[in-house]
């Protein structure tokens, strides 16, 4: 298995283009930056899927002690 099958893809969604994609990891930010630049004016409205985002958080949470 190489390094690139190994990175998780993150769901990123636009509410306002009905897209919903998947993106790597490491290019999250930047994927999400480039859409709402082009495609908004700038205005964040892609983000990643909120609910993956609060398993995610609730997961580093949990790892990191916070809930104890």
């Amino acid at each position: 298995m190489t390094a690139e099958e190994e990175t998780p893809e993150i769901p990123v969604v636009c509410t306002a283009c009905g897209t919903r994609t998947q993106v790597p990891f490491d290019d999250v930010a930047a994927a999400v930056e480039r859409h709402n630049e082009q495609l908004h004016d700038g205005e964040a409205v892609a983000e990643v899927d909120p609910d993956v985002l609060d398993a995610l958080t609730d997961r580093l949470g949990r790892d990191m002690g916070l809930f104890e």
